[in-house]
């Protein structure tokens, strides 16, 4: 598989919640549900690649799937990764852009 094709598996979707606009608005993170095998360099690189913008740092964290009932059944939702990317000054992502 090459490294190109790679890149853009590794973001599944922005995040858009009142919690991360209030991190876009203070700190310039923009929030991402991103791949579980993905690391921070390729996340880096997917980000700068996809949006054509500089990242200055990068937080992940692995969330935990919820355990939920149906009746008798029990199940668990699925386990992912987000991804905090911090831009750098001046740098910005509009998602709501019309074009």
């Amino acid at each position: 598989m090459s490294d190109a094709f790679e890149l853009f598996k590794v973001l599944d979707s922005p995040l858009i919640s009142e919690k991360s606009t209030m991190c876009l608005e203070k700190s310039n993170q923009v929030v991402f549900r991103v791949a579980v095998w993905a690391n921070k360099a390729q996340i880096k690189a997917a980000v700068e690649k996809m949006f054509s913008v500089s990242v200055a740092d990068i937080q992940t964290m692995n969330i935990q799937g919820k355990k939920k009932r149906f009746g008798r059944l029990q199940g668990r939702r699925n386990h992912w990764k987000k991804a905090l990317v911090r831009l750098a000054d001046g740098q910005s992502i509009d998602f709501y852009a019309q074009g």
